[in-house]
C-alpha cells in the first residue's frame, strides 16, 4: 500500500485545489492547454488511484480497463456524460461531481446570452469595429424587448430556477417544462408548467437547462424549432447535443426563428468551417457559463475535496454511483495497491 495515493489531474486548475491534493497525494498534472489525448490519458491513468477530470476527458471502458488501480474519478462539472458510469460502477470506481457551486454564475451567463442575442450586442460590436457606424439611425440594430416577454425554461433545476429568478426582475412571464411538475417552484418563481410543444409555441425566448441523456439527446430538432415563433430566440448553455445543430442552422438561415445564443455546441470547439459561424443571428461563446474566478476556483476545490474524500473511503453527497458503496469499500479495505 503506497504512503501517498497517486492522482492525475487532467489540466492545471485555478485556486488552491492542487495544493490541497498535494498535501496528501502524489500529484501529476497534465501540462498542456489542450486536453490529454485518449492514449495519454490512458497512460497516465494506468498508475493512478484517482483522477480529477474535466468534461473534455472521456472516461470510457477502454480507459477503465487500462487503469486497474483506479478507485475514484472526480469530475469537475455538474454533468458527467463524459464518463461511462455503468462501466465505472462495474469496475467499482467511485464517480463524483461538483453540483451547486456553479448555479448562479451559469445563470448569469445564460441570461447574459439572452440579452446579447435579443439586443444584438455582439453583432453591434462587430458592426462598429468594421467601420459601419456612420450615424444614429431609428432602424439600426432593432431587436425585441426582453422585459415583459415570455421565457420558456426547459429543465427547472438549480440553474433553470436561477434563470427564472433573473427573469422575474424583467417582469417576464415564465413557462417551464421538465420531467415532472414542481409546485413549490411554481409558487416561489411564479412559473407555469407547460408541455414542451406549448412552451415552444408560446415563448419569446427558450433557454435549455436539461441534462444530456439518451432520452434528451436531440431534444430540440426540426419539428420543435418549427413550433417556435419566427421572432423567438433559443439559448443553450446545457449541452450541445441537446439541439440538432443542422436543424438549428437551417432555422436560423431561413428565418424560422430569429436568433440563437449558444455556450455549448456539438462538437466543441466548433470547426472553423461550421456554417453557424457565418450567421449574424447567432451568438456563440466557448463554454464559459461557469467561468468566473470565484466559481471555477470553488469548482476545482470541490473536485479536489471529492477526490480526497473518495480516496479516504468516504462516500459523500456528490457521488454519482453511491449504490456501489458497499462493494467499493470492500475493494479498498485492504488499502490502495
Amino acid at each position: 500500500m503506497p504512503d501517498r495515493p497517486r492522482v492525475f489531474v487532467t489540466r492545471n486548475l485555478p485556486g488552491d485545489a492542487l495544493n490541497l491534493l498535494r498535501q496528501t497525494c502524489e500529484v501529476a498534472v497534465w501540462p498542456g492547454q489542450l486536453p490529454p489525448s485518449p492514449d495519454d490519458l490512458r497512460r497516465e491513468a494506468a498508475a493512478a488511484h484517482g483522477l480529477l477530470t474535466l468534461l473534455t476527458d472521456r472516461i470510457d471502458a477502454a480507459l477503465l480497463a487500462a487503469a486497474p488501480k483506479l478507485v475514484a474519478v472526480s469530475n469537475m462539472a455538474t454533468g458527467y456524460d463524459n464518463v461511462d458510469v455503468a462501466e465505472a460502477s462495474r469496475r467499482l470506481v467511485l464517480l463524483s461531481r461538483t453540483p451547486g457551486v456553479l448555479t448562479e454564475t451559469s445563470a448569469d451567463l445564460a441570461f447574459g446570452l439572452l440579452l446579447a442575442a435579443a439586443r444584438r450586442i455582439a453583432e453591434g460590436d462587430r458592426y462598429v469595429r468594421a467601420g459601419n457606424w456612420r450615424t444614429w439611425g431609428p432602424e439600426i440594430m432593432l431587436g425585441p424587448d426582453v422585459h415583459g416577454a415570455t421565457l420558456g425554461i426547459i429543465g427547472l433545476g438549480r440553474i433553470g430556477a436561477a434563470v427564472a429568478r433573473r427573469a422575474a426582475g424583467f417582469g417576464m412571464r415564465i413557462l417551464y417544462h421538465g420531467r415532472s411538475r414542481q409546485p413549490q417552484a411554481e409558487k416561489d418563481l411564479g412559473a407555469a408548467y407547460a408541455d414542451l410543444d406549448t412552451l415552444l409555441a408560446q415563448s419569446d425566448f427558450v433557454t435549455i437547462h436539461a441534462a444530456l441523456t439518451e432520452d434528451t439527446r436531440g431534444l430540440i430538432g426540426a419539428r420543435q424549432l418549427a413550433l417556435m415563433k419566427p421572432s423567438a430566440i433559443l439559448i443553450n448553455t446545457a449541452r450541445g447535443s441537446l439541439v440538432d445543430q443542422d436543424a438549428l442552422y437551417e432555422a436560423l438561415r431561413s428565418g424560422a426563428i430569429a436568433g440563437a445564443a449558444l455556450d455549448v455546441t456539438d462538437p466543441e470547439p466548433l470547426p472553423a468551417d461550421s456554417p453557424l459561424l457565418a450567421l449574424d443571428n447567432v451568438v456563440i461563446t466557448p463554454h464559459i457559463a461557469s467561468a468566473s474566478f470565484a466559481t471555477r476556483s470553488e469548482m476545482a476545490r470541490l473536485a479536489a475535496e471529492n477526490l480526497l474524500a473518495s480516496l479516504a473511503g468516504d462516500v459523500n453527497d456528490n457521488v454519482v454511483n453511491p449504490e456501489i458503496a458497499g462493494d467499493w469499500r470492500s475493494r479498498i479495505s485492504g488499502g490502495l495497491q
